[in-house]
């Protein structure tokens, strides 16, 4: 039923994450990277020269790799990024409900997969939502994850007639909550260690160095967060390291890179190292998978002496 013009407003929050498969199977996998490398903010080849690329090479060898790989994380619950977002939404929830604000519904959604944005943002216009804020869980803003949250919400907009008022955020690296959330998270780890190690690796997810070249501020974010958080922390410079990881195709992405930089460390007698990735807001198959397994076994390998995580 439509909200009278009398009537007060009625508010909602989605929260949107990347997304993930179904399930860690091969099939799952294909119908989840269709989408997200099918994507031309997250791939900026010509779709003429990707889209043969993808859907001939990629698609058919990919998905049985990364469906292994999944399997290696996946819970009784399922994938834990989505575990973890649908938590989050329920204790934002809860939150709003203690301040005073009940009746703001909040949701989340997926950019890649599901529950898609569009069928969240569906069923609230039915059910008389009329002002909506769409809050990326990007904490760094790049034209690969919070612009193509803004393109898919806008591309549910342009096929309704009656719309929501919108508001989006945009992002939020510099915001001192969320600096102080990461500083308690590294407190909280260094009181369970015994202290901190001889470095702080900040790991955060890379993209290819020619957005950053073509005005995309992704890695300007980066490295503000990474400085506030040094300094809530009482770190000098010396003290802390921030990489990029999960590099995709052979074009240059945003450097150092996470694993080499590791090994280097290793190699240069660092024997204890931290590793957080502050850019993600749920563990995932970059954080439990390509950190906690991949990126620690290289480590080690190379000769130190411990590797101590606390992802996100």
């Amino acid at each position: 039923m439509q909200a009278s013009s009398e009537s007060p407003a009625r508010c909602a929050v989605l929260l949107v994450n990347l997304g993930t498969p179904d399930e860690p199977t091969a099939p799952a996998l294909k119908r989840y990277l269709a989408q997200f490398l099918g994507d031309p903010r997250v791939v900026e080849i010509p779709r003429l020269a990707w889209l043969p690329i993808l859907h001939g090479i990629i698609l058919t060898t990919r998905p049985a790799k990364s469906a292994a790989k999944y399997k290696t994380i996946w819970t009784r619950d399922g994938s834990p990024l989505a575990v973890w977002t649908a938590r989050q939404a329920v204790m934002l929830r809860g939150w709003l409900g203690e301040a005073g604000l009940r009746n703001v519904k909040v949701a989340y959604a997926m950019r890649y997969g599901q529950p898609a944005i569009a069928a969240q943002l569906q069923e609230w216009l039915k059910s008389g939502i009329d002002r909506v804020l769409v809050l990326p869980l990007y904490p760094q803003y790049s034209s690969t994850t919070t612009a193509s949250v803004v393109d898919d919400v806008y591309a549910w907009l342009g096929t309704q007639r009656r719309i929501p008022e919108l508001r989006f955020v945009n992002s939020y690296h510099d915001h001192p909550a969320y600096i102080k959330a990461l500083a308690k998270t590294v407190r909280e780890h260094w009181g369970q260690q015994g202290g901190p190690a001889d470095k702080l690796v900040m790991s955060f997810h890379g993209i290819p160095a020619r957005n950053v070249a073509l005005g995309d501020p992704y890695a300007d974010e980066c490295q503000t967060t990474a400085r506030l958080l040094a300094r809530e922390l009482g770190l000098a410079r010396e003290q802390y390291q921030v990489t990029f990881q999960s590099r995709f195709g052979k074009a240059k992405w945003l450097e150092p890179y996470t694993e080499p930089t590791l090994v280097a460390m290793a190699q240069k007698g660092i024997g204890r190292i931290d590793v957080m990735c502050p850019g993600f807001t749920s563990d995932c198959l970059e954080t439990l998978e390509e950190i906690n397994q991949e990126a620690r076994e290289a480590f080690l390998h190379a000769g130190a002496r411990s590797f101590a995580t606390f992802l996100v």
